[in-house]
Order: structure tokens, then C-alpha cells, then sequence
């Protein structure tokens, strides 16, 4: 993956609380194209590294935007690029990398909620320009705290911006509806919104929603960790892995450079083939199928449903 210099050509308040960086190329060369969808990874510091959605137009190679929202209480990357990042830095990124492909379709109905618009903006020009039959409900705090609700303005009737001070939780019955033929759902925001609008697609066709999470659900899924063992298919060392830690830390600890960057199963960095043995699948992103195909895993937060996994490192 492209790992490359950028240079913050633009900062900008877009909401309370919500910053917009412009990059571009430190070395003035045009970016990595990209799809809605995708993210890049920020490497703030050696230790600090996060994802961004990129929510500028994919037809512009000369810059990228992504919008970041300051959470006091978190771990520390969206305090590092509200109080220490300024136009003119150089930064580090990675990418980019896409866990949340917009699928063709004829009809798309999206739901965002706070920062989690940032994916859903390129999507939303792209079903436009495609000539797609399309919806977006957008919910946050306040109408000050939600970002880009200037540029939505200009779709009119397809966009509904709902402030819960104003109108409360969205309205997930008008969002979402009855099932729909050759329809597709996109959802990205805080957790209580994803699992209530998972719960509302109940009885929609499985693969008609897609969602995106920027922090894990409440609780992880699985079995209690046990330790494991992993193999190295490429040198067949191997390595214990005790209950209380991760595959991905043992193997960093023991001089593997496996990219990371989360550390919580929702940004695929760490996605690394599985060659045997059974994975108990923890993250947020491979969908049931994939997981049923045993043939990769997540291994900052996935274990193994047995006592041993071989891996295609």
C-alpha cells in the first residue's frame, strides 16, 4: 500500500468541533485515485495512527479531504489534529483503502449520523451522477455540530437533516422503510444508530445493507479468549499466544512488521491470510460470508476457535 508525504494545504471549521483538512502531495505529484468508500491512514506520530474517511470529490488527483471530529475523551488522535496539526504540516499517510464499496444499484437509501457523513458525501454525488434514485436522513446533535450541511443544501428534497435538540432520534420508519427491490442501505455513525438501524433492516434481503463503524460495537463477539498458538506458514516458527494478549502484539513484539493501525477490527489493516485452523472472528468488517470462508482474519482482535492457527506470513 502507497505509504507517501502530504502537506496540509487547507484547514477549516466545518461544524462545532469538526475540522476539514486539505491535502495534497508534499511532492506535488497527484494523489492515489479513489472511490467512495475509502479511507487513508494518518500516521500522526510512530505511535498514533488513525483512519479518516475521505470526503472530497474522487475526480480531484491534486487534493484529498477528510474531516475530523474532536472526541475529548478519546484515544488521543482527533486531540493530536485539532490541537497540534496547522496549515503547512506534512504528514504521513497511507492509503487508501476502501471497507465500504458503494455498490451499483438503482435505488440507495443513506443514513448518517454526526461525523459519520464524512463516507457517505462522495456516495451521495456518486448515485447523483449515476442518475440513481436516492435518499439521505442525517441526524446529529445540533444543526451547529453537523459538518457539510451547506453542500447537501444544494439536493434539495433527497436530503433530510434531522437535529435531535429540534426533532429528536431520526426517524428510522421514514429512513428506511419496507423492503425494497434493487435497493441499497449505507450507514456509518455512532454505534446506537448502526445497531438500531441493523435492527430495522431486519427483515430486509441481508446484503441490502452496508454499514460502517468508526468505533467497535459495546461488546465484542466470540467466544472467551483462551491462548493459541500461531504458526508462520513462510518459516513454520512458532509462537504462544497468551489469552490476555493479540496475535498482532505477540507477532510485533517478535519482529514481525504487520501494518496496523485501529486495533479494534473496524479498519482492515491488519488483515493477514489464514492457511489452517478455525478463526474465531471478532471484527466489525468481513461479512458472513467472508468469515465463513476462514481464509483471513483480523488478527488484532480475532482468535481461533480451536488451539492452533497457521497464517500467511
Amino acid at each position: 500500500m502507497d505509504e507517501f508525504d502530504v502537506v496540509v494545504a487547507e484547514r477549516r471549521d466545518v461544524a462545532d468541533g469538526v475540522v476539514a483538512l486539505r491535502l495534497r502531495h508534499a511532492a506535488g505529484a497527484d494523489l492515489p485515485a479513489w472511490a467512495p468508500g475509502c479511507h487513508i491512514d494518518v500516521l500522526l506520530t510512530p505511535q498514533l495512527t488513525r483512519q479518516y474517511s475521505l470526503c472530497g470529490s474522487p475526480s480531484d488527483l491534486r487534493s484529498w479531504r477528510i474531516a475530523i471530529l474532536l472526541e475529548p475523551n478519546g484515544r488521543g488522535g482527533s486531540s493530536y489534529v485539532h490541537n497540534q496539526v496547522a496549515t503547512g504540516d506534512r504528514l504521513r499517510v497511507r492509503g487508501p483503502r476502501n471497507n465500504f464499496e458503494l455498490k451499483r444499484a438503482p435505488k440507495y437509501k443513506f443514513v448518517a449520523g454526526g461525523i459519520g457523513i464524512t463516507p457517505i458525501l462522495p456516495m451521495i454525488r456518486a448515485a447523483d451522477h449515476a442518475g440513481a434514485d436516492w435518499t439521505l436522513h442525517y441526524g446529529g446533535r445540533n444543526r451547529e455540530s453537523m459538518a457539510f450541511v451547506d453542500e447537501l443544501a444544494a439536493y434539495e428534497q433527497r436530503v433530510v437533516i434531522r437535529p435531535q435538540d429540534a426533532f429528536g432520534l431520526l426517524d428510522l420508519d421514514d429512513a428506511v422503510g419496507d423492503p425494497m427491490p434493487d435497493t441499497l442501505i449505507y450507514c456509518c455513525g455512532p454505534p446506537p444508530l448502526i445497531n438500531a438501524v441493523e435492527k430495522r433492516c431486519e427483515w430486509w434481503p441481508r446484503e441490502a445493507l452496508r454499514v460502517e463503524r468508526f468505533q467497535p460495537a459495546a461488546s465484542v463477539p466470540g467466544v472467551c479468549s483462551q491462548a493459541l498458538v500461531v504458526e508462520i506458514a513462510s518459516t513454520g516458527e512458532q509462537f504462544a499466544i497468551p489469552a490476555e494478549r493479540s496475535i498482532l502484539s505477540v507477532l510485533r513484539d517478535n519482529g514481525f512488521a504487520v501494518l496496523s493501525s485501529c486495533e479494534e477490527g473496524i479498519c482492515g489493516t491488519c488483515e493477514t491470510g489464514v492457511i489452517a485452523g478455525v478463526v474465531d472472528h471478532r471484527d466489525f468488517l468481513l461479512n458472513d460470508d467472508e468469515k465463513s470462508s476462514n481464509s483471513t482474519m483480523m488478527i488484532c482482535v480475532s482468535r481461533a476457535v480451536d488451539s492452533k492457527l497457521v497464517l500467511d506470513l
